[in-house]
C-alpha cells in the first residue's frame, strides 16, 4: 500500500508510505496513502503524482461536503452555531469606524452629468435625498436605522439613479467612476424587495436542501467580495436578512458554515461558487437578483465562461421566469444590475445576453477618472525612482498614500525600503497569504500604517476610506488600469492627489494609444521633471493631457 516495493530487507524503495504508518491524528486522512516516486521517475512518476494530488482534493471535498450537510442538521434541529466573528455583530463592531459620507467637495456632484437611457428611462426621477424612499417606494424599517447608522445623506449620481430605477423593476447598466457608491447602489434595492418573511432569519434552517439564496453578486476579487459582504451585513443589521460569501483561497469551511444555516444573499467569486454548485451545496434556483459588480474586470480576469455557466447553464431562473417582490407588487422576472467602470464590446454583449431592455445610466466621463482627482507625472529615471518618491512622500505628507506598482518582488522590497528609511509602511500582492493581505489591509485603514505598496490585486472595488494620495511608482500598461488606480482616491467627493511616476525608457512597453482613443481622464494633469530633458508622456496617455510646467489649478 502507498505504492514503492519492498527490497526483502523489510525497508520499502521509491517512498512510498500510507498516511496510517505516520501515527498520531490522521483523522480521515488514513483512507489516501500519500506516494512520493523516486527521482527519475519520468511521464510515469508525474502521472502517478497527479492520481495522488486527484485522490487527496476528491477527499478533501467529500469531508467539505459532509461537514455542510452535518451543519445543516445541526442547524435544523435547533443548534445556534458559532458566537464568534461573523456571527451576528455588535453595533458597534459593525459601524464604530463608520467612515464619513460627506466630503469637502461633494456638492460638486451636482454639476456632474449623468446620461439616462432606454425603455422607461423617462420616467425615473432623481433621488434628491434617501428620506424620499419611504415617500415613493414601499421600504423595510430597519433600512432607515442602518442608513443612519451609515451616515449616508446624499445619494452619489449613481445611486439617485440606480436605486429608483431597480425599485421599479427595471433592469440597469450602470457605467460609472470608481469610488462613486455603487455598492449602495445595488444593495438597497435587493434589501428593500426581499421578502422579511420569507428571509433565512425567520423560516429556519432547513434540512436536506442545498443553500438557496435568493441574491447572487459576482465579484472578480475575494477582498472586493468581503468589501461588499461587510455593506451587506451592515444594511441588513437587525434584520432577518442573512448574508455570507464565498470565495477561494481560504479554507471553505466557514464559507459551508454559513450557507448551512441558510442565506439570502451571496456575494461570491464566480470560480469558487461554480465549485460550490458542482458540489451541491448551493443552488441558483430561487435567484431573483443577480448583480455583477466590476463586470470588466471579471472579463479581463478570464471569468465570462464561469459567469455564463452560473447565469444560463445551471438553475438559475432566466431573466423573465424569477418571480421578484417590488413592494406591494410581484414582478415576473429575474432582476440583473450590471456596474462596471468601463463600456466595451464584450460588457454590451454581456449586458444583451443577461438582461430584458434595461436602463442604461452612465455617470460622468465612461472609462474616465473623477474630477476630485488632481493628476501629477513625473518624468524620471528606474533607478531614480526611490529617491523621487522619498521626496514626493516628505514634500506632500498626508495621512494615507497608496503605491501601486508592477511586481510583487517590487512591493516587498518597497515595503522594506521604506520601514528602513522610518515610514510606517505595509504591503499586498499576490505572494501572500489571504490572512497576511488582510492584515495588511486592516492596519492601513485602521491609520497604524500610512503607507501601502500594492500590486493591481488591490487596484479594483476595495473600498479604502479617506485615501489622500495615490502614487503610481509604476505607470499600468493600459489607461483602464490608471483610471481604477488613481481611483482609489477622490471617493464619494473627497479631493484626492495622483501622482504617476514616468520613465521615458519604457515606453515601448506602456504605449497603448488605441486604448486611450476617445477617452477623457478628467481636468487637466500638470506635468514635472526631474530631470533636465523632459521627453513627454506615454503613448497611452499623451493624447490627452496637455503638456504644461505649470500645475493646474
Amino acid at each position: 500500500m502507498g505504492g514503492g516495493y519492498n527490497d526483502g530487507k523489510g525497508s520499502r524503495k521509491g517512498g512510498g508510505y500510507s498516511a496510517s504508518s505516520r501515527g498520531g491524528k490522521g483523522g480521515d486522512r488514513r483512507s489516501v496513502p500519500k506516494f512520493i516516486p523516486a527521482r527519475g521517475g519520468g511521464d510515469w512518476g508525474k502521472k502517478l503524482r497527479q492520481e495522488q494530488q486527484a485522490a487527496i482534493k476528491d477527499e478533501k471535498t467529500k469531508r467539505e461536503v459532509d461537514y455542510f450537510w452535518q451543519q445543516q442538521e445541526y442547524f435544523s434541529g435547533g443548534g445556534k452555531g458559532r458566537k464568534g466573528k461573523g456571527y451576528q455583530e455588535t453595533a458597534e463592531q459593525l459601524f464604530g469606524a463608520q467612515r464619513e459620507n460627506v466630503g469637502i467637495d461633494f456638492d460638486k456632484y451636482d454639476d456632474i452629468p449623468v446620461d439616462l437611457s432606454g425603455q422607461g428611462a423617462e420616467e425615473i426621477e432623481g433621488l434628491e435625498c434617501f428620506d424620499e424612499l419611504w415617500d415613493r417606494f414601499y421600504i423595510h424599517d430597519f433600512l432607515w436605522d442602518n442608513l443612519e447608522r451609515c451616515h449616508y445623506r446624499k445619494p452619489t449620481p449613481i445611486q439617485k439613479f440606480a436605486v429608483p430605477a431597480a425599485l421599479a423593476g427595471k433592469d440597469c447598466m450602470c457605467c460609472a467612476q470608481t469610488g462613486s457608491g455603487k455598492t449602495c447602489a445595488f444593495l438597497l434595492p435587493i434589501l428593500s424587495c426581499l421578502d422579511l418573511a420569507q428571509a433565512a432569519g425567520a423560516v429556519g434552517t432547513s434540512h436536506g436542501e442545498p443553500s438557496a439564496p435568493k441574491a447572487v453578486i459576482l465579484a472578480p476579487t475575494r477582498e472586493l467580495c468581503s468589501q461588499i459582504h461587510l455593506e451587506a451585513k451592515k444594511l441588513s443589521f437587525k434584520s432577518p436578512v442573512r448574508a455570507g460569501e464565498v470565495y477561494g483561497g481560504v479554507d471553505a469551511k466557514p464559507q459551508l458554515l454559513d450557507l448551512a444555516r441558510g442565506v439570502d444573499i451571496v456575494t461570491a467569486t464566480p470560480g469558487r461558487l461554480t465549485d460550490f454548485i458542482d458540489r451541491g451545496v448551493i443552488t441558483m434556483c430561487n435567484v431573483g437578483f443577480l448583480v455583477l459588480d466590476e463586470a470588466d474586470r471579471m472579463l479581463d480576469m478570464g471569468f465570462e465562461p464561469q459567469i455564463r455557466e452560473i447565469v444560463q447553464k445551471r438553475d438559475m431562473p432566466s431573466c423573465r421566469e424569477a418571480r421578484v417582490n417590488l413592494g406591494s407588487e410581484v414582478q415576473q422576472g429575474r432582476m440583473t444590475l450590471m456596474f462596471s467602470a468601463t463600456f466595451p464590446k464584450e460588457i454590451q454583449k454581456l449586458a444583451q445576453a443577461f438582461m430584458r431592455s434595461y436602463i442604461w445610466i452612465g455617470v460622468g466621463r465612461v472609462g474616465g477618472a473623477v474630477d476630485t482627482v488632481e493628476q501629477t507625472f513625473i518624468v524620471t529615471g528606474n533607478r531614480g525612482k526611490p529617491d523621487v518618491l522619498t521626496q514626493v512622500l516628505n514634500t506632500n505628507p498626508t495621512d494615507s498614500t497608496l503605491i501601486f506598482v508592477a511586481m510583487k518582488r517590487t512591493a516587498a522590497w518597497l515595503e522594506g525600503h521604506l520601514t528602513r528609511l522610518g515610514y510606517n509602511a505595509a504591503a499586498i500582492h499576490g505572494d501572500m497569504e489571504q490572512r497576511e493581505r488582510e492584515q495588511s489591509l486592516s492596519t492601513f485603514k485602521s491609520g497604524k500604517s500610512t503607507f501601502l505598496v500594492a500590486t493591481d490585486v488591490a487596484a479594483r472595488g476595495l473600498d479604502i476610506p479617506k485615501v489622500s494620495h495615490v502614487i503610481n511608482y509604476d505607470l499600468p500598461q493600459n489607461i483602464d488600469s490608471y483610471v481604477h488606480r488613481i481611483g482609489r482616491t477622490g471617493r464619494i467627493g473627497n479631493h484626492g492627489w495622483a501622482t504617476s511616476f514616468y520613465v521615458p525608457a519604457h515606453d515601448g512597453t506602456h504605449s497603448n494609444a488605441n486604448v486611450a482613443k476617445g477617452r477623457q481622464l478628467g481636468s487637466g494633469a500638470s506635468i514635472e521633471s526631474k530631470k533636465p530633458c523632459f521627453v513627454g508622456l506615454p503613448g497611452f496617455l499623451s493624447q490627452k493631457f496637455p503638456v504644461s510646467a505649470s500645475p493646474s489649478p
